[in-house]
């Protein structure tokens, strides 16, 4: 009788295992994609049926303005939209940066407006969850792109055309080079975007406040640069703008427009059809303007850089005078800081669900009564109830947004002899601007052993001997419809 060796009988045995785990890892794979399926139906019908697509009315005006002022010797302020009061309303210099649009067909601009937006959006979340989508992997990413489909500020500004989110990956690539350490070219990103929009210059005093001087200085010196370019290559249309155009807020669109959900537009509506106080909204500015320096300033001062850009991006929506819906997706960081907090996470989803469902349209044609007032303005509520109650400067890890680390590889552990893992070094610089990670949750243990939060967390070289850690397992028209009183640029 012939016995199998044991190493043989090993090998069988490993060969089984991995072909268990093998079928069990394509069972989870085709039940994921099936389940992803559905979600992209689902969003896909949602999208197909709802009222909610805007006809790339903004790129119109882009397109419309560029061609006009191009090929038919037009001025850039002086063109509207065929059958509309709107026209181009940005600084000269987004018509300047719009000039290739020239060189296409409406179509092709389309399409490439589209393209930059994704690139856009994928930048952002790359920066501000990067490490949570890496450890999801290409499941995660799709239900996030699904998720997100459905919010309106991001669905408006892919159907309208809009700039929102490329100015918003500027800004957040400025964050990014100053968390890794190249701050050399930190405020090229903010500059740029004050010059195409006014409302990021904000995001100059977070750097002055932060004491960056040098990218404060840059951002500034950016803007100005692009601005003056801007007057050299269309003079007749900065002097325009800059001295008539800028203080005229009927040119953008009406005040009291339900869509526009800033300060003033809260004081619009309540003095319809009166003209709001100048006054009262320059007091409210003020305060909101404190409140945003005080909590700027503690989240900088904690390391919470993360918090200090949500900040910003909350305190601009609600100090300009129109904050259309779609520019709402400077909230988007704001979501990170509350994903990176495991009780909190009820709180974003019952406020993403809130902006998924377009309810200010409830009160297209009458935002009168207390009803209309609270209902009309809750995008208003939210942004003002975030401002002030978003846990900034309240954690250690968020100061990983602009601290450098230099990441020690230890050893491969021994099983039998136990392992002595170095502290890492920490230095000024470099990390990842993401949302996990952070807030009152134990960090995750790496491969090694090492938690998150140990690689970094102390800067003088100490060491400490614990036992080799196991190898982790792998494993209608009062909705949102524009095209009856379409919305302006």
């Amino acid at each position: 009788m012939t016995t199998t060796p044991p190493d043989i009988e090993r090998a069988d045995a490993a060969r089984v295992d991995n072909e268990k785990v093998n079928n069990d890892s394509v069972g989870i794979d085709r039940r994921r994609l099936l389940l992803l399926l559905g979600l992209a139906t689902a969003v896909t019908v949602f999208t197909a049926t709802v009222p909610l697509l805007r006809d790339w009315f903004d790129l119109r005006v882009y397109y419309g303005t560029i061609d006009t002022w191009v090929h038919h010797d037009g001025r850039i302020y002086d063109y509207q939209v065929p059958g509309t009061t709107y026209g181009f309303t940005y600084p000269p210099f987004a018509a300047v940066g719009m000039l290739p649009m020239a060189l296409v067909s409406l179509d092709t601009a389309i399409a490439l407006c589209l393209l930059l937006n994704l690139a856009a959006l994928a930048a952002v979340l790359y920066i501000l969850a990067g490490p949570l989508l890496r450890r999801y992997g290409w499941y995660g990413t799709a239900v996030a792109a699904c998720v997100l489909a459905l919010l309106e500020p991001l669905r408006d500004t892919f159907s309208f055309g809009q700039v929102n989110l490329l100015l918003l990956a500027l800004v957040l690539a400025d964050a990014w080079l100053l968390s890794t350490g190249r701050g050399r070219w930190a405020g090229v990103g903010i500059g740029l975007a004050a010059a195409v929009k006014l409302t990021p210059a904000l995001f100059i005093g977070l750097l002055l406040i932060a004491r960056r001087w040098r990218a404060a200085g840059l951002a500034t010196a950016v803007a100005a640069a692009a601005t003056a370019a801007a007057a050299w290559v269309a003079p007749d249309a900065s002097r325009f703008y800059w001295t008539e155009a800028l203080w005229d807020t009927n040119r953008i669109g009406r005040l009291a427009y339900v869509s526009n959900q800033s300060l003033q537009g809260v004081l619009a509506r309540l003095a319809e059809p009166a003209e709001p106080s100048r006054a009262a909204w320059a007091s409210l500015v003020l305060v909101v303007l404190c409140v945003w320096a005080w909590r700027t300033h503690r989240a900088v001062t904690t390391g919470d850089w993360v918090g200090a850009f949500a900040v910003t991006g909350l305190t601009a929506c609600l100090v300009s005078p129109i904050t259309w819906v779609h520019h709402l997706v400077w909230l988007l960081p704001s979501f990170a800081v509350l994903l990176r907090h495991r009780r909190l996470l009820w709180l974003a989803g019952c406020l993403y669900a809130v902006l998924c469902s377009s309810v200010v349209w409830l009160w297209f044609d009458d935002a009168s009564g207390p009803g209309g007032f609270l209902g009309s303005n809750i995008y208003v509520w939210i942004t003002l109830g975030l401002l002030l109650g978003l846990p900034v400067g309240q954690s250690s890890a968020g100061r990983r947004f602009l601290s450098r680390r230099i990441r020690a590889t230890a050893p491969a552990p021994n099983p039998v002899v136990p392992t002595t893992t170095p502290a890492t070094v920490q230095r000024e610089g470099e990390a990842s601007f993401s949302a996990t990670g952070t807030g009152s949750e134990p960090a995750p243990a790496d491969g090694r052993g090492v938690s998150a939060e140990g690689r970094g967390g102390s800067s003088e070289p100490t060491g400490s001997t614990r036992p080799a850690a196991r190898k982790p397992q792998s494993s209608s028209e009062r909705a949102s419809w524009y095209t009856v009183k379409p919305p302006p640029a």
